[in-house]
C-alpha cells in the first residue's frame, strides 16, 4: 500500500506542477488561459515525464502488486489441494 501511495502522490504532484508550468507559460505568451487545453497538455506532458522520472517508483509498485498476486494465487492453489 505504501508503494501505491508514493507513486500516486508523485504522479499527482507531477501533474499539478506541469499544469502550473503550462498555464503560466500560456499566460505569459497569450495573456489568457484556455483551461481545457492546458489540462489536456498537462496530462500528456506529465504522463510522458512520469514514464521516465517515476520509473523506480512504478517498478516498486508493480513488484508489490505482483508479489501479492502470487501469494493470493498460491493460497488459492493450496485451498484446492485440500
Amino acid at each position: 500500500m505504501k508503494e501505491f501511495a508514493i507513486y500516486t502522490g508523485l504522479r499527482a504532484l507531477l501533474l499539478l506542477a506541469t499544469f502550473g508550468i503550462v498555464a503560466g507559460a500560456w499566460v505569459l505568451i497569450a495573456g489568457s488561459v484556455p483551461l481545457f487545453a492546458v489540462i489536456v497538455i498537462a496530462f500528456v506532458i506529465s504522463g510522458v515525464a512520469s514514464y521516465f522520472l517515476l520509473d523506480r517508483q512504478r517498478v516498486a509498485f508493480a513488484s508489490k502488486v505482483e508479489s501479492r498476486a502470487n501469494a493470493a494465487l498460491e493460497k488459492a492453489r493450496s485451498k484446492e489441494d485440500h
